[in-house]
């Protein structure tokens, strides 16, 4: 392949948008710029750079729209859910069961897991943090602990795999052009054991440090957790009624049966199953019918009012997360043939990104092992923004290009994602949502990455060794 000026240019601006993602510095800008000044170039004509922006932004907003309204149908059913006292409800029973500090700490990594997997960690949190962790404390539950539990299963095990509302898999698949099914699948494995060695690292190491339920520690450091929650937005139970009851049933019995249907259909319904985007949207549409119910619980002859403001405030939750997400996925498609052409205005598009990834392979000997801790690294350089997401289309373009013989790109993306979701979505840098954390907690957000590192980066090396053996 003949490499062109576009080609070293792309090669260029993808490593600016790598230094800039170290100093933590947004990179929309560089994506926009590099979008315009490439397509500039390649087609040599000055009007064809503005009209590239847009396609790129209009090219990336069609192949991700499905990802907002996932977002939205979730977040839009948790808020109505709150207005009922409803999300109160589902979990006050599980408080009872937390019986000492080291049953406490299960729970609520297990708790915190389910819960994220369905509503995201980010909407979660408030709740988990404001009904169960007084309880994990008064159990003998250190604050510090009950966070590093909380952190591991919804910012890292839960969010990177992302496996219910498939947002990040959607993302990696969009960019390495392979089913969003073949990553998921790949990457809810992969979180399950990076999870599962985190976790066990921090309860072997803070086990000791666990207290009696009656130890005087416990009330005084609840005193402190107590404190810290009225500085905090907690969330609001307007109206506990009979219908809080009922939907604090249905919605959890609801939800379980779509992941039976889903795990079912996958397993056994062949080509004719729940499979890609299908599974998010048979979710999506299970969640908007809960909201229409809820939401006429809560406001009868008001309810045509309260379910807009519920989807407005989905929309605009969905666009804060994941709006500049858009114009970087639009600058990693220019590197893609498959969009290429569309962005560029042309019948065949180049292959900017294939073309410099085949000219450094010729220099490196092929290997599963580079391939994979390579990725894994270029996912955590990416997640070091705080975001998690917005480094997904670069690690699922690079997946597509390292794809090897002994390794293939939806292993690859699911590594990558990996490697920027626990570091971006909140484990291991204190810029995060895991402030969130910190704050609900009342425990000091840079103690609690430093309790973080360790036990996330050995449960995703351990990850992708195992990824590179059995993929």
């Amino acid at each position: 392949m003949e490499l062109g000026l576009a080609h070293f240019l792309y090669g260029f601006f993808t490593l600016l948008i790598l230094v800039t993602m170290i100093f933590r510095k947004g990179v929309v800008l560089p994506t926009i710029l590099g979008t315009f000044v490439i397509a500039w170039v390649y087609t040599g004509n000055l009007i064809d750079g503005f009209i590239a922006i847009f396609n790129a932004n209009l090219v990336a907003a069609q192949e991700l729209f499905s990802i907002f309204l996932i977002i939205m149908f979730m977040l839009a059913l948790l808020n109505s859910l709150r207005e009922l006292g409803a999300d109160k409800r589902m979990i006050q029973p599980i408080q009872k069961i937390m019986i000492n500090g080291h049953v406490s700490f299960f729970v609520l990594f297990i708790i915190t897991y389910v819960i994220s997997l369905f509503f995201w960690p980010t909407p979660a949190v408030p709740l988990i943090c404001a009904l169960l962790v007084p309880a994990a404390i008064r159990a003998g539950l250190p604050a510090m602990t009950a966070a590093v539990a909380i952190a591991i299963a919804g910012q890292g095990m839960a969010l990177s795999s992302d496996y219910v509302v498939q947002v990040a898999p959607s993302l990696s698949s969009a960019a390495a052009g392979v089913s969003v099914s073949a990553i998921a699948d790949k990457a809810l494995a992969l979180s399950l054991i990076a999870g599962g060695v985190a976790i066990l690292l921090v309860y072997f190491t803070h086990r000791k440090s666990i207290r009696t339920p009656n130890h005087p520690l416990n009330e005084k450091e609840l005193t402190t957790f107590e404190q810290e929650k009225r500085n905090t937005n907690q969330p609001q139970t307007k109206n506990l009624s009979k219908w809080s009851k009922i939907f604090a049933i249905v919605v959890p019995l609801s939800l379980l049966i779509v992941v039976i249907v889903m795990m079912y259909s996958k397993l056994y319904g062949g080509n004719s199953g729940l499979v890609g985007g299908d599974g998010a949207a048979f979710i999506g549409g299970v969640a908007a019918i809960l909201l229409m119910l809820s939401t006429i619980a809560f406001g009868k002859h008001h309810a045509l009012n309260y379910i807009s403001n519920h989807i407005t405030d989905g929309f605009v939750f969905a666009f804060k997360a994941m709006g500049p997400v858009i114009p970087i996925a639009g600058f990693f498609f220019l590197g893609s043939p498959d969009f290429s052409g569309e962005i560029l205005g042309v019948e065949k598009g180049p292959a900017l990104l294939f073309g410099i990834v085949e000219l450094i392979q010729g220099y490196l000997p092929e290997s599963a092992v580079l391939s994979g801790f390579g990725i894994l690294l270029i996912g955590i350089i990416t997640g070091l923004d705080g975001s998690g997401f917005s480094g997904l289309p670069l690690t699922g373009a690079l997946a597509a290009t390292l794809e090897t013989a002994s390794m293939d790109a939806s292993t690859l993306a699911a590594i990558g994602q990996l490697g920027a979701v626990w570091t971006g979505g909140g484990t291991i840098v204190a810029w995060s949502s895991l402030i969130a954390i910190a704050g609900f907690c009342g425990v000091p957000v840079m103690d609690l990455v430093r309790k973080n590192f360790i036990p996330v980066i050995l449960g995703l090396i351990v990850a992708t060794v195992v990824a590179i053996i059995i993929y």
